[in-house]
């Protein structure tokens, strides 16, 4: 029982206990590719970690953290009469409040279940108008371009149409029939979308004109944004081997095209589109571009 009382008495130091252990163990389990299905774009194993991580920042910018005691003029420790116990109550209360958080939040993860085949074809299909509201927008940019960088610009942007809505298309066909063969063209599809929107970033990064540049860049991002997300989904239900060979025809990798991403904006359209906050969005962008990368792609 001395465990327990311990841990009670001392929640802080329980509590950055717990969070290390959570982010070591979470390190090791994406390593050996354990990630107990996906949350947002992102995995359960990268989101705890993620969170574990941002706890420990909390706890350690605590300015009470060491104890709360004050030292008075003659070097002892004070007590600072009635308010001061109050507080340190206040405090003590608090902090074994989010120790029963934690735990709470810890617990389910070892017996989530990861996405199967067809939540994620359905997830595919939920980004159906995100999507398309994308393409149309860079439809319509080639107005708002100099007239020497419009042209390449719908050069490089021609495909989009016909390409995403085979990809939805195909998203549907393997949400009525989740087969082996449907999932092979799905993968060769949201491979193809992935590459033409990172081919049409670089060259969208070529136009000379600032403006231009700009919003071609921007619009651009958005798709490529949603494919990267897609083809995350895509990667999650494949086998390891049909990830390899999915890798294997990239010739533009994403290492090739962060210099060019504003991870913000990524951020902003995953938050809206799965109504969470940013913050978090940006951690399940960064940890899908990482894991893709990792993958090959």
């Amino acid at each position: 029982m001395n465990l327990f009382a311990n841990i009670w008495k001392q929640p802080k130091t329980s509590a950055a206990g717990v969070l290390i252990a959570v982010v070591t163990i979470a390190g090791v389990l994406a390593q050996q590719g354990i990630t107990f299905g996906k949350a947002g774009t992102g995995t359960v194993v990268s989101l705890a970690s993620a969170l574990a991580t941002a706890l420990l920042g909390l706890l350690a910018s605590d300015p009470e953290a060491a104890g709360g005691q004050k030292p008075t003029a003659g070097g002892g420790p004070s007590t600072g009469g009635g308010k001061q116990s109050t507080a340190d109550t206040k405090r003590l209360g608090t902090a074994r409040f989010g120790v029963w958080m934690l735990i709470t939040l810890l617990i389910p993860l070892p017996w989530m279940e990861g996405c199967t085949a067809k939540s994620v074809a359905q997830q595919i299909v939920n980004w159906t108008p995100t999507l398309t509201s994308a393409v149309a927008t860079v439809d319509s940019t080639a107005a708002l371009l100099a007239p020497a960088d419009a042209a390449a610009f719908v050069a490089a942007t021609s495909g989009f149409d016909a390409a995403s809505q085979l990809l939805v298309t195909q998203a549907k066909a393997y949400l009525a029939n989740p087969s082996a063969s449907v999932l092979a063209q799905l993968q060769t599809q949201v491979v193809t979308f992935q590459q033409q929107a990172s081919v049409a970033l670089l060259n969208a990064a070529k136009i000379v004109n600032p403006s231009s540049q700009a919003h071609a860049m921007a619009t651009i991002q958005a798709v490529a944004t949603i494919a990267n997300t897609i083809l995350a989904l895509v990667a999650s239900i494949s086998s390891k081997s049909a990830v390899q060979k999915m890798s294997a025809q990239t010739g533009v990798k994403l290492a090739m095209l962060r210099p060019y991403l504003d991870e913000n904006r990524s951020a902003r359209i995953v938050a809206a589109h799965y109504r969470e906050p940013l913050t978090l969005a940006r951690t399940q962008v960064a940890a899908t571009e990482q894991a893709e990368m990792q993958a090959g792609f």
